[in-house]
């Protein structure tokens, strides 16, 4: 079920980055920022009051550093964008889960444990190899900056992914997860359009459309629902499939390109696409048949429960 969660969240990721590619016509990158963490707040907050849930929680810390984490990971994220070839930019924000990985194996490793899944780390690696043949990336030497801050986007990703789970397994419930990292978000993206509106001496916001009001209205629902189906997965699910599994997000985005943009692929992109859907099956398939033997691990063991 965690697979189906994740692959979910994929696609709900990818078409929230079509919509953003659309959207970037009519607002600025802070805008989107904003609007999306404002969608997504609205929705949770109605969804909270009708259900009668409660946001009060005991963790405000842990969602304080998660939040922190993850809209930091975003900006440089963007700034990366700006300053790199697209391609490249992506596939460093894809390293994401080769950090989570190399955690997970210094943690086991810190704490002599013996039960680091090597397969899982080779689909990963595997998946990345794939993202490599599709995007093609290249960094040129003037742009160092750029892939230094791009890789310390994935790095704060993975850290952001980790504390997701942190927050499964202390119980806290997916909507307020993600309510209070709309929530940043929403502040984060005021900020950077107040800040840019003052440094161009132009208005704050710009103005709507239908069309555009309607882009940004799909960037915030679906990146809800990618956020509440990526937290579902990080906290039900075997943390190395789940992070292998977020590759396939390429593959929905090179078909959003076809489908919108005209995109053709040569050879080496389908090549790409089957690397990463083949290593998803593959680790999905591993992960199915090492469960009775996961099943045995000692729930009071964080590191195992982990791998």
């Amino acid at each position: 079920m965690a697979s189906l969660w994740m692959l979910f969240a994929s696609f709900g990721f990818s078409a929230m980055g079509a919509a953003v590619k659309l959207a970037s016509a009519y607002y600025t990158t802070s805008e989107i920022v904003m609007y999306r963490g404002l969608v997504g707040t609205l929705m949770l907050a109605f969804l909270v009051r009708h259900q009668g849930l409660s946001l009060r929680t005991a963790f405000a810390r842990e969602h304080l550093w998660r939040s922190l984490v993850g809209v930091a990971s975003l900006w440089l994220w963007f700034y990366a964008i700006a300053k790199l070839p697209l391609a490249t930019a992506v596939t460093l924000n894809y390293m994401a889960p080769i950090w989570i990985a190399g955690f997970l194996f210094c943690a086991g490793w810190w704490h002599s444990k013996n039960h680091v899944e090597w397969p899982l780390i080779a689909a990963i690696a595997m998946s990345f190899v794939g993202v490599t043949l599709v995007l093609q990336p290249a960094v040129e030497a003037h742009q160092w900056v750029g892939g230094a801050v791009g890789l310390l986007s994935s790095v704060l990703s993975a850290m952001a992914y980790m504390q997701v789970r942190r927050l499964g397994h202390m119980g806290e419930p997916e909507y307020r997860v993600v309510f209070y990292f709309s929530l940043m978000t929403v502040s984060a993206g005021m900020v950077g359009t107040l800040v840019d509106g003052g440094a161009s001496g132009k208005a704050a916001f710009s103005a709507h459309t239908w069309h555009s009001a309607g882009l940004l209205l799909a960037i915030g629902v679906s990146a809800l629902f990618a956020q509440m189906a990526m937290t579902r997965a990080y906290r039900v699910g075997k943390v190395l499939v789940v992070a292998n599994l977020q590759y396939t997000g390429i593959v929905f985005s090179s078909l959003w390109g076809m489908l919108l943009w005209g995109d053709s692929f040569d050879w080496h992109v389908w090549l790409g696409i089957a690397v990463i859907l083949a290593s998803g099956i593959a680790a999905t398939f591993y992960n199915t048949q090492s469960t009775p033997r996961g099943a045995a691990v000692s729930k009071t063991d964080p590191i195992a429960s982990e791998l």
